[in-house]
Order: C-alpha cells, then structure tokens, then sequence
C-alpha cells in the first residue's frame, strides 16, 4: 500500500556533528529502503572533525541538495555542490564535510531498511589520506 510522509514528519537522529531526519526506514514501514535529510553546519573554528564510518554490507548514495562539501574517503576525495551525487561502496570508509559557509544540505539513501548493524566508526589510515 502506497503511503506518505508529510513535511516534518520523521525521526530526528542524535548524529555527532550535524542534524538528520530519518524519513524512511524499516521503523517508519520500509521493507527495504532508508532515506534521510541530512544537515552538516558551517565548521567553526575549533570544532572537532567527524570520524569517517563504513557500511560494511550495503553502498550509500549521497545526493547533495544545498551548500558545499567534500566527502572524503579511502580512494580519494570529491569536492560536491548542488546537484552532485556521490556513491559509496559496501565496505569504504567516508565522511562528508561542509566546506562552504552554508548548512551542507544532503539526502542520503541505503538499499536496507535499518542501516545502523551494518555500520560502524573507523580511521583513515595513513596511507589512504
């Protein structure tokens, strides 16, 4: 049966370092799919950097809708604005960072309906940075 989200409607996520709706995902009734409004502030100075993380079974497709960034990971860097779209492979450790001076505005898709036991923290080793 087919349903709608409402604007504002969701589940606000508690994710270091930026904001994050969760609008679509097994508790929200998906059977295979999660969907997420992400928003990533302008850096201040000071500011810690967020660790990268890896979805171990499963890509990321991250689609940026306002803002700049770049999202950084094990196979290189990629500078994104609006209208970009960058995929991430099962098992590749990423992060994205605001790097304009506007809220980073992205949405973010996983082909599973609970992505959080196939994800964990990581580091970027030396000879991947």
């Amino acid at each position: 049966m087919a349903s709608r989200v409402a604007r504002g409607q969701g589940t606000q996520l508690g994710l270091p370092g930026r904001s994050a709706l969760e609008i679509v995902s097994g508790n929200l009734g998906s059977v295979s799919m999660t969907f997420r409004r992400v928003e990533i502030p302008v850096a201040q100075p000071g500011d810690p950097l967020r660790n990268p993380h890896v979805h171990h079974t499963f890509e990321e497709c991250i689609h940026v809708v306002s803002g700049c960034g770049v999202t950084c990971t094990e196979t290189g860097d990629f500078q994104a604005g609006p209208g970009d779209t960058m995929i991430i492979p099962a098992g590749e450790l990423h992060v994205t960072r605001n790097t304009g001076d506007e809220p980073l505005v992205l949405f973010c898709f996983f082909p599973v309906p609970d992505i959080e036991p196939g994800t964990s923290t990581g580091a970027f080793s030396e000879a991947s940075k």
